[in-house]
């Protein structure tokens, strides 16, 4: 792969992983799910040892989430090329939580401190453009 095509594929994988944010942040979780291959499996870094597997169990993950309000602030995403079809990544997470307003006004910023985590990626390239064949996510920080 030459070098102009892998600055493309690190671009691509670093704009799945802020879409990935992004789409959690509005409760999307439908294009949520879309952002893994069928046969995937994740994690959450609050549950680092409890994996899910495949899109519809994820998708159904998230469906059973409480009402919730986040923002995730993702920094540090590094990516290896494995190939032009297979990568891997590791970014950083900073998560604000809250929850929402009976008003439908901004929400309530919970009193914890934000949660700081890593998440290490296993990607694929498919007809659909890049996608998570694995997300592991674990915290950096105990919580107080």
């Amino acid at each position: 792969m030459d070098e102009a095509r892998e600055w493309v594929a690190r671009a691509a994988i670093a704009e799945l992983i802020t879409r990935y944010a992004a789409l959690n942040d509005a409760g999307d979780w439908e294009a949520v799910a879309g952002l893994y291959t069928e046969h995937a499996r994740m994690n959450r870094p609050t549950a680092p040892e409890h994996f899910i597997e495949g899109r519809e169990a994820i998708l159904a993950s998230f469906r059973a989430r409480p009402a919730r309000a986040s923002r995730h602030v993702i920094a540090n995403v590094l990516v290896t090329l494995e190939g032009e079809t297979r990568a891997r990544a590791r970014s950083q997470i900073l998560l604000f939580l809250g929850t929402p307003a009976d008003d439908g006004g901004l929400p309530h910023l919970a009193a914890a401190p934000p949660l700081i985590g890593t998440y290490e990626d296993v990607l694929v390239k498919t007809a659909s453009g890049w996608r998570f064949a694995e997300r592991r996510g674990t915290l950096d920080f105990r919580a107080s």
